[in-house]
Order: structure tokens, then sequence, then C-alpha cells
């Protein structure tokens, strides 16, 4: 009996990644590539770091509505459809009494204990143990889940976990992958390791990579190869069809759409503070990942500083000062040194608690630079949602700080009678709105 020729399943998996890189509507490249992904993970860090503080002293109170680990979670849960309903696991279900972490002082100890763990170590080797020993209290409802909160601690480490990562998991591998418990994730995560070594020139040393592709075959965007292939057969056929058809509806094409446009109009307004500043008499810092975004011909970092000032170096945060959308810098005269005289985020579509806590690095991390001049710049739409990440007990400090919302509206209205006759910081300050 002749023996048939076969494509392997490395081969053709090999050819599923090429295509799902190429795509652009692929999670690949909407949110992995997505510039405003990374941002979030130094800020979620410092949301972690608030709740083990809460709980160790005891002031993490007993419900998930309006905690620390709301404010977190929300964040994650805005890093667009890879996250999308993360919170649903961390809300209290009465009937079921889970997950119990809100009722039991016992469980919510072992649960900021693991956490505290997991923030303060580095190595595979602590994590694991980190999490074996969060699994030995058999917490009612809190399983992997949890894994969400370890990607952005550790994102070479932990994948990502949920139900369309798990599906494309088994669609790939043929594996056999269950929710909701801690050994099911560690084996996945162990053929999930396994596979991103194989592939490693194709994804990343980020899980997130990896991550993005099962949850993009779990979703049903991607059909997952079979074991063998005949070349040329019927199979192959129908198999490249199902790769090359349009799985995308009219709604996602717009959502697509409304990305792009997200990030065309976060550098239009970053370029327009940019150019008022100057007109003002600033120099200008652009945040260190968005200098060289296209605008106006040019890049967005033209003309802009190049170093922050000489009282930053070395202070608490100051690697999330260098990402605050723009600075102003008001520059030093009679031998005074320079200073940050405004600092703006930038919210167009992207998490406000990140944002939030950029500037609170600054204002906290470096007390002689700027004090008054904190302004969120978002739509005119988006100012509750400002309103209410501030009323959150994790942001008690700033009221203090005098934060204000700077609406596109004014913005665009007055930027150019403000660079005409304007001068320093009042202008803003006389368009912001208090918070």
């Amino acid at each position: 009996m002749p023996i048939l020729n076969t494509r392997s399943a490395s081969d053709l998996r090999r050819q599923l990644i090429n295509r799902w890189r190429d795509d652009h509507a692929s999670t690949f490249r909407t949110w992995f590539l997505w510039e405003e992904r990374v941002k979030n993970f130094r800020s979620i860090r410092r949301g972690l770091q608030e709740v083990v503080q809460e709980i160790a002293a005891g002031t993490f109170g007993n419900a998930y509505r309006g905690s620390s680990l709301e404010t977190v979670v929300h964040s994650i849960a805005e890093q667009r459809q890879m996250f999308k309903g993360a919170d649903h696991a961390w809300l209290w279900k009465p009937k079921l009494r889970i997950p119990d972490i809100y009722e039991s002082p016992d469980n919510q100890r072992a649960f900021g204990q693991f956490l505290d763990s997991c923030v303060c170590c580095n190595t595979e080797e602590h994590v694991l143990s980190a999490i074996h020993r969060l699994e030995s209290h058999g917490i009612k409802g809190l399983g992997p889940s949890a894994a969400n909160l370890l990607y952005f601690l550790h994102p070479t480490i932990t994948p990502p976990f949920n139900t369309a990562i798990v599906n494309g998991y088994n669609a790939l591998t043929g594996a056999k992958v269950r929710l909701g418990r801690w050994p099911e994730y560690l084996a996945m995560r162990a053929g999930m390791l396994k596979l991103n070594a194989e592939y490693r020139d194709l994804l990343s040393n980020d899980l997130g990579a990896i991550a993005a592709l099962l949850f993009d075959i779990g979703t049903g965007r991607y059909a997952a190869p079979p074991e063998m292939m005949a070349p040329g057969s019927r199979a192959e056929a129908e198999w490249e069809a199902d790769l090359a058809k349009v799985r995308e509806d009219a709604a996602s094409a717009r959502a697509l759409a409304a990305n792009r446009e997200s990030d065309r109009t976060h550098t239009e307004v970053q370029g327009w503070l940019r150019d008022l500043g100057v007109a003002l008499g600033f120099d200008v810092w652009i945040a260190s990942n968005d200098r060289s975004r296209s605008y106006a011909g040019g890049k967005l970092g033209d003309g802009c500083a190049t170093s922050l000032p000489s009282a930053m170096e070395g202070a608490p945060g100051v690697d999330a000062v260098r990402l605050i959308d723009v600075l102003w810098i008001e520059r030093g005269e009679n031998g005074s040194p320079a200073r940050i005289a405004g600092a703006f985020e930038v919210e167009h579509t992207t998490s406000i608690y990140s944002g939030i806590v950029r500037l609170l690095d600054l204002a906290l991390g470096a007390p002689t630079q700027a004090t008054r001049g904190l302004f969120l710049v978002a739509p005119d739409n988006r100012e509750s949602d400002v309103r209410a990440q501030l009323a959150r007990p994790a942001f008690s400090r700033v009221a203090d700080l005098e934060v204000r919302f700077l609406p596109y509206t004014a913005l665009e209205t007055h930027r150019e009678a403000m660079a005409r006759f304007g001068q320093g910081l009042r202008p803003v300050e006389a368009i912001a709105r208090r918070l």
C-alpha cells in the first residue's frame, strides 16, 4: 500500500499562525500590537499593590463594588476584546457565596498574600509556588480567573485565562482542559509554553501573543488544522477556504474602524497640546513611546524635549512619568532648574484609571514638579467616567492635587486664541473643569 504524502500538524500550525499575523483584524494586530496595551502594565501593578495594602491593613472591606480590586479588574476588562467580561469572576454571587474573599477574613488574607508574593517575586519558581499555596486553601469560587491579574505582573510566565483561550487550546492541541481549576490552568500553561517555544519566531516571549492566537481560534475566527492532511485533498481545500473566509460582520468592521480612529484622534489631541504648549512658552515632552507617531507631515516628537528636568532623575515612578502623554516644562531662569508645569493624560477610549495613576506617580513621586497643572483630557461625554474613577477610595489623594478635566470641545474651540493671546497655564486652567 503506497504511503500518502501528508503535511504535519506543525506545518499546518505554522501556516495558520502566518495567516493570523497578517490579518489586520486579528487579535494579534488589534490588541497585542496595540501601543496602549503596554501602558497599563505599570498602573495595574500599582493597583494590585493597593489591594495588598488594604487587605493587610484590614480596610479592604467585604464588597467588590467600590473596592480597589474592582478598580484594577475594570482596567483589565477595558483591554479590548481579549478581556471583555474579565470582571464576571469577581462579582459577588450571593446564592453561591462566591468568590469567598469578601466574607471570609482568612480567605481574604490568603488572597492578599498570594498577590503580594506575585508582585514581589520575579521568577517562575516563585510564581508557581504562590499559585500552589493559594490553591491549597481551596477558596470557593477563586480559580484561575486570577491568572488574568498575574499576566499583567509576569507576562512571560503566566498567560491570560478565559473560556475562549481554553476552547482555542483544546481545538489546536486536542486537549480537554476545563475551566475553573488551577491544575487545569497549569497543565494548559505548560502546553502553551511548548507551543510558544516551537513557534517563537512567529510569536513572542510575551505569552499574550499565543493567548491571542488561541482566543481567535476559540471564538471561531480561525479553524484549528487537523493533525494530518494530504496536500491537494478536499480537506485541505476546505481548511484553506475557511482560513481565507472573511469572519467579521458589519459590527466588527465598525469596531475596527473605531479603534483606528481612536489612535488617530489620540495623536491629534497630543499634537494640539504640543503646539499649544510651545506657543505658551513651554518646552514640551511627548510620551517616550509616542514620539515617532506621524503627525502634521512629520513626527509627533519633532522639536520636543528629549529629557526630563534633572529633578525627575531617580525620582520614584519616573518610568511611568515618561509615558505621560504630554508634559509642559517651564524653562529655568537665572540658574534655577527647569520644572514640569503641566501634565496631560489623553484618554480617548483607553483606561482612565491608568492615566490617573501616571499623574499620581508624577505628583507624589516628585512633589517639587507639577502640583497644580494636572489634566485629564478626554471627550466631553467621558466626564462622568472620569468623576466616577476619582470617586473611588483608591484615589482619595487626588482631590488634594486639583486634577482637572479638560474636554476636547473646549480645547479644540479655544486653542488657537490661547496660543495667540495666552501665557503660562492660566488659559488652560480657565477652560478646564475642577473635579
